[in-house]
């Protein structure tokens, strides 16, 4: 029997619950996964409370895009893995249908990638889903380039973290959001080479004033709303503003054109890339060798027990943390 975590209803973080479950064989096209460290990210709760891109077809559901541990069991039809390989899931597959939070799961084998032997199971929970993330948006889609300048919103997030370093990576000048004063300065030490306070500064005029009035090529947001009418005024001509999520909950107005600064607004969402066999094998590449350089480095800030899966996901919505939540899994 495999502990498996499931919910049964929407609501909050207490309507979780780890069960004892048959998960049975893969289907053809599936792998089984022993799973050793799951990676938790904001569209879990928004699915489990009822605010995500999409509902919940059916009850019990499954929760959990990312995770990292080893195949047990290998599906008809499925050709580059094998049994014992070391793994992690990447978000590609409708959560709910599928999810990671469990010691036993059962996903498409086309959301797996190959976790080399010296990157343990935390980090490759915590690399795959905030890296590619970036990496997708700002290289695979944008084209980053040495010298472009980056506005990253939400920065304290796994995500923002992440490209922080992807921009950093290219020579790029990442600057950084952040609401208060309280991660200033690990945000300056995770690399931003810009922090601009956002209850305490216009984010306008410091954008402009860094970047001595040209603006940015690229904002990489993922609050969208109303705020997006202050960041079109920080845009570069022909720049990308890239909305990759809804935290705002408000609706956005999608502007196209700010006065005298055209630039292009673009709803960016991850499965553009892990749903595209060639794309996200370009991007596996690129992250795996700055992995192995150490170029990237996810950070982590809080580990639980799986048994702990109400907690993490209280500490998840607290917006205390600084990088990646991660629940490790007892064989």
């Amino acid at each position: 029997m495999a502990k498996v975590v499931r919910f049964h209803e929407l609501g909050g973080p207490e309507v979780l619950r780890l069960e004892e479950i048959e998960v049975g064989e893969p289907a053809a096209g599936e792998l089984r996964i022993r799973v050793d460290a799951i990676g938790l990210n904001r569209s879990e709760s928004m699915l489990r409370s009822g605010h995500y891109v999409h509902g919940v077809d059916r009850f019990p559901a499954l929760l959990g895009y990312e995770a990292a541990g080893a195949v047990e069991a290998v599906g008809d039809g499925v050709a580059g893995f094998t049994v014992g390989d070391l793994v992690s899931v990447v978000p590609a597959f409708r959560m709910g249908d599928y999810g990671v939070y469990g010691d036993q799961v059962i996903v498409p084998a086309s959301a797996v990638v190959h976790r080399p032997a010296e990157i343990d199971a935390v980090t490759g929970a915590a690399v795959w889903m905030p890296f590619i993330t970036a990496y997708g948006a700002l290289v695979d889609v944008g084209g980053l380039r040495a010298g472009d300048a980056v506005v990253v919103t939400a920065a304290s997030s796994s995500v923002g973290l992440a490209t922080i370093q992807l921009v950093n990576h290219l020579g790029g000048i990442p600057i950084a959001t952040t609401r208060t004063s309280a991660k200033r300065d690990q945000l300056l030490a995770a690399g931003a080479e810009h922090v601009i306070v956002t209850d305490e500064e216009d984010v306008v005029e410091r954008v402009l004033a860094v970047t001595e009035g040209r603006g940015v090529r690229f904002v990489f947001d993922p609050v969208a709303g109303p705020g997006v009418r202050e960041l079109a005024k920080v845009m570069a001509p022909g720049g990308t503003l890239f909305v990759y999520g809804t935290l705002s909950r408000e609706p956005t107005p999608f502007p196209t054109t700010a006065p005298g600064r055209p630039f292009q607004m673009r709803s960016y969402t991850l499965m553009e890339i892990t749903m595209d066999e060639q794309r996200l094998r370009r991007a596996e590449r690129f992250i795996g060798a700055a992995l192995r350089s150490g170029a990237f480095r996810p950070v982590i800030d809080r580990s639980f027990d799986l048994a702990e899966i109400v907690d993490a996901h209280r500490y998840l919505e607290s917006n205390a943390q600084v990088g990646k939540i991660i629940v490790t899994v007892g064989h």
